[in-house]
């Protein structure tokens, strides 16, 4: 457990003119947050992973768990935050990692999970996915990484009720596509983030600042992790914690109206 170590490394790696890539645990890495945070301060432009991010981990536990991550990486003077959810994206962003200024960090899943996009396809730093979308629909829900996944099935099970949603998969955390989530405020009217992490500066944060500037703003919802998670599969943890796709589903029947009382 030498995480300071490790980004000291990379510091040391990158003042003599390489180009490090570091990886730990997401949780981990909290223990260099002072590291990662004079590597901005010295302009050491280095780049960084986290993996095992979220409840989605599984039966490890909540130590194992990186749940404050986001926060801490948005935090980091001149960072850019990148969260994946399939694999060709992740190869992709790690790509646009080399060529960035600055402090880069990519936030990994641990299971397997369903490839989305194909190996040619461009993810651009700030960038984003509209996923589905329709003239009828009634939210937009943002979700990245394992929540992306969680988010489609959501949106089938709604579409067989005649409800449609609208999802953007956000996986540009900072800089945020501003572009894409002002339409989508401006379509539907209300936003709903889904975030495998503490509701505190993470997606939702994120997307709260978009319309911080005095703009019409739309109305913001946030589905996070805001119980102590145990020890449990992934897909326990993540109904656990109110961010499945039946969760999902749930709040946006609430939000429409058309929740069902059984």
């Amino acid at each position: 457990m030498a995480e300071q170590q490790l980004v000291a490394a990379a510091v040391g790696m990158r003042a003599r003119g390489y180009l490090p890539f570091a990886t730990t645990f997401a949780a981990f890495l909290t223990r260099a947050h002072d590291f990662i945070r004079m590597a901005a301060v010295s302009d050491a432009g280095i780049q960084l992973c986290g993996s095992h991010a979220g409840v989605a981990i599984g039966p490890d536990g909540p130590s194992q768990m990186g749940l404050e991550d986001l926060a801490m990486m948005r935090a980091i003077h001149g960072s850019t935050v990148l969260y994946p959810c399939d694999a060709n994206q992740a190869a992709c962003l790690v790509r646009h990692m080399a060529q960035l200024p600055g402090i880069g960090y990519l936030r990994t899943s641990r299971g397997a999970a369903p490839v989305l996009y194909g190996p040619g396809e461009d993810f651009p730093v700030g960038g984003s996915r509209v996923l589905r979308s329709g003239d009828g629909d009634r939210v937009t829900v943002v979700a990245a990484g394992v929540t992306v996944h969680e988010a489609l099935k959501a949106a089938d099970a709604l579409a067989g009720a005649g409800i449609g949603i609208r999802v953007i998969d956000l996986y540009s955390v900072k800089p945020v596509d501003v572009a894409a989530l002002e339409d989508a405020a401006d379509a539907t009217g209300c936003l709903m983030t889904v975030e495998d992490h503490r509701p505190e500066g993470g997606i939702g944060d994120a997307v709260a600042s978009v319309f911080a500037d005095g703009r019409p703003q739309p109305r913001l919802v946030r589905l996070a992790v805001r119980t102590m998670p145990g020890s449990a599969d992934p897909e326990q943890q993540l109904a656990h914690a109110g961010i499945d796709a039946a969760s999902i589903a749930a709040a946006v029947r609430l939000l429409v109206g058309e929740a069902v009382v059984a």
